[in-house]
């Protein structure tokens, strides 16, 4: 395997289990198995490549992968998605409330994302934005709503450091720059999206609320919010991109695409 394209041709099913012509042209992303489990339960489908690093389920022209944790993960899943060029990517993900207004089962839709995680120098200088295709993030919008839940919007910092609940001077740097969460892939998902020209969204779901001591994540205290949410979570991903489908739209357009200098 010489080229790029050779190579993640290979690779996508070698990680997920799942033959190319397999995968649905829209995908959700995950970094939980139980989200892979209900969407396999809800359309009687089977999960492949459970003995693989990426599992994966598909329905109809929709595939959910669970790619795992961190944005090293997230960077591996966008490339190696490149191969079957997907028409939309929508990571469904948990984040850190940052904000005191943040409740724990919040949405958030984010605008953009800070890369804070090191691993998106590798596609884009730190200038470069970590921005969402905005027709998915509306399609996004348009669903929560249908689901008569509200959201918050804003910016996500995306940073590859997992234990920083203790740090004070790092915590007070996140006040500073405003943000609304804080997540481990966001960013990377955005700017590896962008780099290999895969309209990308998020919709995230306000799992903790470290910047108090009471309020950082346990196991108990996610599994509470798991067990309220994430199916709901899980719903408006999967109606977001059927309107996508069933309304034949499409998510690229010429302010966010991009053509080789």
């Amino acid at each position: 395997m010489r080229t790029r394209e050779e190579i993640v041709e290979n690779w996508l099913p070698r990680y997920t289990g799942t033959a190319i012509d397999e995968f649905g042209k829209y995908i959700l992303l995950t970094n939980f198995n139980q989200y892979l489990n209900l969407f396999a339960s809800k359309f009687n489908t089977k999960i492949n490549g459970l003995d693989r690093a990426m599992p994966s389920a598909t329905h109809e022209n929709i595939s959910i992968v669970n790619f795992g944790m961190g944005s090293a993960n997230a960077a591996t899943v966008m490339d190696l998605l490149s191969t079957i060029e997907p028409k939309a990517v929508l990571f469904l993900g948990k984040c850190g409330g940052l904000k005191k207004i943040n409740q724990l089962g919040d949405l958030i839709l984010p605008i953009a994302a800070i890369r804070g995680e090191g691993t998106s120098n590798d596609y884009f200088p730190p200038e470069v934005p970590a921005l969402p295709a905005f027709s998915l993030q509306k399609a996004v919008s348009t669903n929560i709503r249908n689901h008569k839940h509200d959201y918050w919007t804003g910016t996500i910092y995306t940073t590859n450091r997992r234990v920083w609940e203790h740090d004070d001077d790092f915590k007070n740097y996140l006040r500073k720059i405003r943000c609304m969460g804080i997540d481990m892939e966001t960013a990377t998902i955005f700017s590896v999206g962008f780099y290999n020209k895969i309209p990308t969204g998020a919709l995230l779901l306000v799992s903790d609320q470290p910047m108090i001591s009471s309020g950082v994540k346990t196991e108990e205290s996610d599994k509470v919010v798991s067990e309220k949410f994430v199916k709901m979570q899980l719903e408006i991903g999967i109606d977001s991109l059927k309107e996508l489908i069933n309304q034949g739209l499409t998510v690229k357009h010429l302010k966010f695409d991009f053509e080789e200098q």
